[in-house]
């Protein structure tokens, strides 16, 4: 566990606690990146099924049968 690879590194208590500090730092930043693909992925599959709709409207499709194909609701 990444505690105890700590206290093997140091037995200093402050360099213990500066390095737990870098690790959860580090930790937080690949959540953030994670969550921050997940959004992006999100919103690009969002923005292509609105293109799609819209090229469907513009081949003359109803809009229930829009609806049907891309999820989307009016």
């Amino acid at each position: 566990m990444a505690s105890e690879v700590l206290k093997r590194i140091s037995k200093d208590e402050k360099e213990q606690a500066r390095l737990l500090s870098e690790l959860k730092y580090e930790l937080d930043m690949q959540s953030r990146m994670t969550y921050a693909k997940q959004d992006g992925k999100r919103e690009g599959k969002k923005e292509e099924r609105e293109n799609i709709a819209v090229k469907m409207k513009n081949m003359g499709l109803s809009t229930e049968q829009i609806a049907e194909a891309t999820g989307i609701r009016f």
